[in-house]
């Protein structure tokens, strides 16, 4: 699947104006690493990728000096992209990002984070002191404080990295039976000197759990929506120049892949079902705490790939109750997949002129895009269109129907 993976650690570098990461420089600092590797990918050498990359403000609370500074770009509020391609899988250039690099946001006041201000909240004299030390840096800081049950504020915990993990292990790369996701390749480990130190830095509740960052790859910056300053909710124009789709054709092969990507992060249930006897329940992937519109970016050929493993985990659920959870699931993302949907088509008509009508076109990508899907087709049942949805757990009882387009008397 991988027609290209280059183990290294990636060089300095500044995006082109066309590459599909795009955001504020942020100069990050290496530093060597204990690492666990997604065993999807050991067969690729990445030696070089044992590393943590730190921002300026935490140097000065380690011992040892940095490897090398490289310039990455802001992604988020606690990621950074290095904009030099790291690794080609199916066809498409993918990018390393690194989660856990900290935040330049005080979570409590409407002030930056910084290390006078981590100075301020440490109940560490020694931690105090070299925070006072040398120059300002830019960049955020991670602390110590417990944010999101598993993670500290800025950083990222081990507890989620490793959700993040199993999930991404389950796929061919970034295949999940139809779901795409971007791969965390390592789990990188934070030097114990300085997990000691973070935790020191908190306001309220303190983290306790080991300090990670998670190394992984994505195909773009773009997000759905939130999480990112230029998206397809927020500047569609700037997304079909920066994707280059100066063609109605184009155009069409990016909502097809959208489409079909969609559909299948609405259907991830079904799609990973499984029978479990020992408890007479069926099991399946569903998300917690992370959303389409911002733990989500498009690449660009249109794909859409989900970022944020870690809120994506196994659930039980009886046979009777198997119909409402899929119906939640798609319900639960339908509306950000349609608003992104709408943004693009309403993009690609302004450009290339209209085709047909809003729900006439929107059937026609349907039908293109699922015409190979194992798990969900379309089906015609002449006032409405619905999605005919097949479990992966292979019992027919639990198939599942979600009608998607309703037909005016004109359209029949």
């Amino acid at each position: 699947m991988a027609t290209a993976a280059r183990g290294r650690a990636p060089a300095s570098a500044t995006a082109a104006p066309s590459s599909p990461i795009s955001g504020p420089a942020l100069r990050l600092f290496e530093y060597e690493a204990v690492t666990t590797t997604n065993r999807r990918f050991s067969r690729f050498d990445l030696a070089s990728w044992d590393r943590c990359w730190l921002p300026g403000p935490v140097t000065s609370l380690l011992d040892r000096p940095w490897l090398a500074e490289r310039e990455f770009v802001e992604d988020d509020n606690r990621s950074a992209i290095d904009p030099t391609p790291a690794a080609t899988l199916d066809g498409v250039p993918f990018y390393l990002s690194v989660k856990g690099v900290g935040s330049a946001i005080d979570p409590f006041a409407h002030r930056p984070l910084d290390r006078p201000r981590a100075a301020e909240l440490s109940d560490d004299a020694g931690t105090r002191e070299r925070l006072g030390q040398g120059a300002p840096a830019p960049g955020g800081l991670i602390t110590g404080e417990l944010w999101l049950r598993g993670s500290p504020y800025g950083g990222q915990g081990l507890p989620h990295a490793l959700t993040a993990l199993r999930v991404s292990e389950r796929a061919d790369l970034t295949d999940l039976h139809g779901f795409r996701l971007a791969p965390i390749v390592k789990v990188a480990f934070l030097p114990s000197e300085l997990e000691a130190r973070l935790r020191s830095i908190y306001w309220f509740r303190r983290y306790r759990d080991r300090f990670v960052q998670e190394l992984r790859l994505v195909p773009s910056s773009v997000r759905f929506y939130f999480h990112g300053r230029r998206t397809v909710g927020s500047d569609v124009a700037h997304v079909f120049d920066l994707f280059r789709l100066d063609s109605g054709a184009k155009a069409h092969r990016f909502q097809v892949n959208f489409v079909r990507s969609g559909i299948a992060l609405l259907t991830l249930f079904a799609r990973t079902m499984e029978y479990d006897p020992r408890r007479d329940r069926f099991t399946g992937l569903d998300f917690w705490d992370v959303w389409l519109d911002k733990d989500a970016v498009i690449a660009p050929d249109g794909t859409a790939y989900f970022v944020d493993l870690e809120g994506i985990d196994t659930v039980r659920v009886d046979a009777g109750d198997v119909g409402e959870k899929l119906d939640d699931q798609v319900f639960r993302s339908l509306y950000e997949f349609m608003f992104a949907y709408a943004q693009i088509d309403a993009e690609r008509a302004r450009r290339f002129g209209e085709v047909g009508g809003r729900r006439r076109r929107f059937e026609a990508i349907l039908a293109e895009a699922l015409r190979e899907d194992r798990y969900v087709q379309l089906r015609d049942e002449g006032r409405s269109v619905v999605l005919a949805v097949r479990s992966a757990a292979g019992d027919q009882r639990l198939n599942y129907t979600f009608p998607l387009v309703d037909r005016a008397r004109g359209e029949l």
